[in-house]
């Protein structure tokens, strides 16, 4: 097949303008995220239409203006930068348009793990203490304490009370990890 009718511009996408390594929604299950994240999005979004993007594009038609484009590294690297924004834009649309906002506050007093629950965990020896709060996966970020709710832990912790030992496949294999605490905060 001649190199013409494959595209293979160095960018990992797919077919739906998601890049590659962007969190997956398991099929047909809502897009669930906080408050906190929905507005993360939002605010990302606003940044890229009313500031980012315009400021490319003047200086990709800056760039074009000066003459030959093959040879100009403004131009073909403004042109690929806005490429990279644009596809952002549309990704960001999607997951904004599919998400449904769970408040945690709404939880209070629920002692049961759901969506937006922040649960400390101790090993099954008693040994090390972990806290996380169960977020949407657009939201997760381990080093920050939050775990998306797809994720193994998070699966194995829903509807577990305190007090309940849950069990679930980590990577290193099979882990029992005793619920000590279960809160509901933003």
């Amino acid at each position: 097949m001649s190199k013409a009718f494959v595209r293979d511009d160095g960018n990992a996408e797919d077919d739906d303008g998601l890049a590659a390594d962007a969190p997956r929604l398991p099929p047909g299950m809502k897009n669930y995220m906080t408050r906190r994240g929905y507005e993360i999005l939002r605010r990302e979004l606003d940044e890229l239409v009313r500031m980012e993007r315009p400021k490319m594009v003047e200086t990709v038609a800056w760039a074009a203006s000066n003459g030959d484009r093959s040879e100009n590294g403004d131009y073909i690297y403004g042109k690929k930068r806005l490429r990279e924004i644009d596809r952002r834009i549309r990704f960001l649309i999607k997951r904004i348009e599919s998400a449904e906002v769970v408040d945690p506050e709404a939880q209070a007093g629920n002692d049961q793990v759901f969506f937006g629950a922040t649960v400390t965990l101790c090993d099954a020896d008693g040994d090390a203490e972990q806290r996380w709060q169960i977020v949407g996966v657009d939201e997760a970020d381990a080093s920050q304490g939050r775990i998306s709710w797809i994720s193994p832990l998070a699966r194995a912790l829903l509807k577990a009370r305190e007090g309940d030992v849950v069990r679930f496949m980590s990577p290193a294999g099979l882990r029992e990890l005793e619920v000590l605490e279960v809160r509901y905060c933003a």
